[in-house]
């Protein structure tokens, strides 16, 4: 048996902000960004996303986050990042409604596997805005 010191967590979390510049530059699945990575023994707890100043420019614009390269949308599917009235999470194939709150993890791996971001629409139309994504996961590994 282990017991977690002080600053020990179990939990580990990425942040990353996109300003809509890079928005632009990350569109389509040709352009996927890594956020993050679910580790070796580890699975998703959570994903958060914020839209910190409101995207203009274009009305269109969905973001994906999971870790398939081809569609990554196992955490956020679809996401109409334009039209949040406030943060939005676990929208994604692997999140179902019964563990939106982060209940259940999901996307356990036994393999590091990134976790991408998959921007589309009108993305060069944007001339303002800024989405901030966080992923909280589980890392059981580091203690293996």
């Amino acid at each position: 048996m282990s017991k977690l010191v002080n600053n020990e967590s179990v939990e580990e979390t990425f942040v990353y902000v996109f300003d809509y510049e890079d928005i632009a530059d990350n569109a389509t699945s040709a352009n996927q960004t890594i956020i993050g990575q679910v580790p070796a023994g580890g699975a998703v707890k959570q994903v958060v996303v914020h839209e910190a100043v409101a995207l203009a420019g274009a009305t269109d614009i969905t973001l994906d986050v999971g870790t398939t390269a081809g569609d990554p949308d196992e955490f956020i599917n679809a996401l109409d990042v334009d039209a949040m009235s406030a943060p939005v999470y676990n929208t994604g194939d692997a999140f179902a409604a019964s563990n939106a709150g982060g209940v259940e993890l999901v996307g356990a791996t036994a393999t590091d596997t990134d976790i991408l971001a998959e921007w589309n629409g009108t993305v060069a139309s944007l001339t303002a805005g800024k989405v901030v994504i966080s992923v909280t996961v589980v890392n059981l590994g580091k203690f293996a």
